[in-house]
């Protein structure tokens, strides 16, 4: 899969829900998603989503690659060897980045002082450590966000017309900091234009509720050990703080 393809997928959701990137971002994704073609018009609007595209051109950076790279854009979604080595130096330039696009310099300032050992530019330690929405202000860091907002995982139980039936673990947060829990059964809607095959017992990739794609056994594997990762390095950072929930939280609901 194209990086610019891949980074449509999971920026599909946000730009629908006002969260992320210019306006109409969504049309120009998902015509670019349907037909296979146009790839360029989606990286265009890509250049607009506010945190994405700090991270990718960090990462990119770190690797000497281009930032819609496909192991750029997995990596930053998924997981990936692009990822190692991530200094602590890199990461306050990759924060100075998001000041740019609408990080406020003072909680800039004060993640750089709380950085982790080993940061890592995955998702998920941006919705951990950075927070949320803490660059766009469009949507407030709960736990709830934080579980729909990290790229999650879960098995497809069913499949019944445009509606899956999954088994999705959830974000927790406990004393020690948050961690991947326990899995909740609950339906979503999907797209069979964007996943024209999905079957009970493989595993689709979800970002805000959304069912990304199909993920292989070895993404799944990339995923689950960059998240566990991430929330490492996050918890290491805050320490017990954060926004606390039920054991299982509800991902938020579109509105």
């Amino acid at each position: 899969m194209q990086g610019i393809e891949l980074g449509a997928r999971f920026s599909l959701a946000t730009s629908r829900l006002h969260y992320c990137g210019a306006e109409g971002a969504d049309r120009v994704l998902y015509e670019a998603l349907v037909r296979g073609t146009d790839l360029e018009s989606a990286a265009g609007v890509l250049r607009s989503f506010e945190a994405l595209m700090p991270y990718l051109e960090a990462i990119a950076l770190h690797t000497g690659g281009d930032p819609f790279d496909p192991d750029v854009v997995e990596a930053y979604w998924i997981g990936g060897r692009a990822l190692l080595g991530f200094t602590r130096e890199e990461f306050r330039g990759l924060l100075d980045r998001l000041v740019q696009r609408g990080l406020p310099r003072s909680v800039a300032l004060r993640l750089a002082e709380r950085l982790p050992a080993n940061p890592v530019p995955h998702h998920l330690f941006h919705v951990s450590f950075v927070g949320v929405g803490e660059v766009t202000g469009h949507v407030e860091t709960t736990l709830a966000n934080m579980q729909a907002c990290r790229p999650g995982w879960a098995e497809v139980r069913e499949v019944q017309g445009d509606r899956l039936s999954i088994s999705e673990p959830q974000l927790v947060r406990e004393e020690e900091g948050y961690r991947i829990g326990p899995p909740v059964v609950r339906e979503v809607a999907y797209d069979p234009a964007l996943l024209p095959v999905v079957r009970p017992g493989q595993t689709v990739a979800l970002h805000w509720d959304w069912p990304v794609g199909v993920l292989s056994d070895e993404q799944l594997t990339r995923l689950k050990s960059v998240s566990e990762r991430s929330l490492e390095a996050a918890n290491e950072a805050k320490g017990a703080s954060g926004p606390k929930g039920p054991k299982a939280a509800s991902p938020a609901r579109e509105r």
